[in-house]
């Protein structure tokens, strides 16, 4: 069995069509149908079907894709395991970051990082919290600093930081803030900047408003990840949105927290990585920085 037909056979089921598999990768569509079919020979079983939308996984083929997944992540563990090795535990380090915690969290991490490990490289992913976690499970980083989930994942494996509480954020001198008895629904009288749907925050705010019996918030202004990178507009304007306690005391000048009675949400941040993988020592210092930091911030 080829390596070659196992990474054709992948290509062509995650893009679901031989053509952009074949683009993807720099091969000839014959190079890719002549290597599934060599692979289908050898199993002895079908693994597509084409269809109106190209090619189709039967249900031997997404079992068959799920385990080559799982043995290519295992596979590239060991090449970057023999790679470290070679050269004196030095390597590449591939981290992903929400942009809400790029500068509070990682940018001190990092530049320590450099000043500890001259030779060190890291590759930074900055996403939302969903992809950033597909890829985590893919193998396609090393680790994640994320909000942790209180559902335990047998596969993640979770490292705490510290809790970041989601609060309601308005400008210095908004009218909310003169405003005694403060209660949800003098919120909702008001526009919000708010992070989409998919987004764990903007979840967090709408299942609240929901379970107080009121219409979710008018979100003027909508983001497709956090609100916190747009903290101008909050400035300037009578816009709410939120933003984790850790960030409001960091870098928010010209913003306030609404004392919002009864509201809270909150979140822990931290590290995770997938479990019983391999983890290089450039990882592990890494993550000895954050913990370190972070013990140091609180304290």
């Amino acid at each position: 069995m080829r390596l070659e037909d196992l990474n054709y056979f992948a290509a062509v089921a995650q893009a679901g069509q031989i053509a952009r598999a074949a683009e993807d990768m720099g091969q000839s569509q014959p190079a890719l149908t002549k290597g599934i079919q060599r692979l289908e020979q050898e199993l002895g079983i079908q693994l597509f079907v084409r269809s109106s939308r190209g090619m189709d996984l039967t249900t031997s083929g997404e079992v068959f894709l799920e385990r080559i997944l799982a043995v290519r992540s295992s596979l590239h563990d060991a090449i970057r395991e023999a790679h470290d090795l070679h050269l004196g535990k030095l390597g590449v380090v591939r981290v992903g970051v929400p942009s809400s915690l790029t500068g509070s969290v990682f940018s001190d991490a990092f530049a320590e990082l450099i000043r500890q490990r001259p030779a060190a490289r890291v590759q930074i992913t900055i996403g939302l919290h969903d992809p950033l976690l597909a890829a985590l499970h893919r193998g396609e980083i090393d680790l994640c600093i994320a909000t942790l989930s209180r559902k335990p994942d047998a596969d993640i494996e979770q490292t705490p930081l510290f809790d970041n509480d989601l609060v309601v954020v308005g400008r210095e001198h908004h009218p909310l803030h003169n405003k005694r008895s403060l209660r949800l629904a003098d919120l909702g009288g008001y526009p919000w900047l708010l992070p989409n749907a998919n987004v764990i925050a903007r979840k967090l705010v709408d299942a609240c408003f929901t379970e107080a019996g009121l219409p979710p918030p008018n979100v003027a202004l909508e983001a497709n990840s956090s609100a916190e990178g747009l903290m101008a507009v909050i400035r300037k304007t009578d816009l709410l949105t939120v933003v984790g306690r850790r960030t409001l005391t960091q870098a928010t000048r010209g913003l306030r927290a609404l004392d919002v009675p009864n509201i809270r949400w909150p979140r822990s941040v931290g590290i995770l990585r997938r479990a019983g993988s391999y983890h290089s020592p450039l990882a592990d210092r890494l993550i000895e920085i954050l913990v370190k930091q972070s013990s140091h911030h609180q304290s």
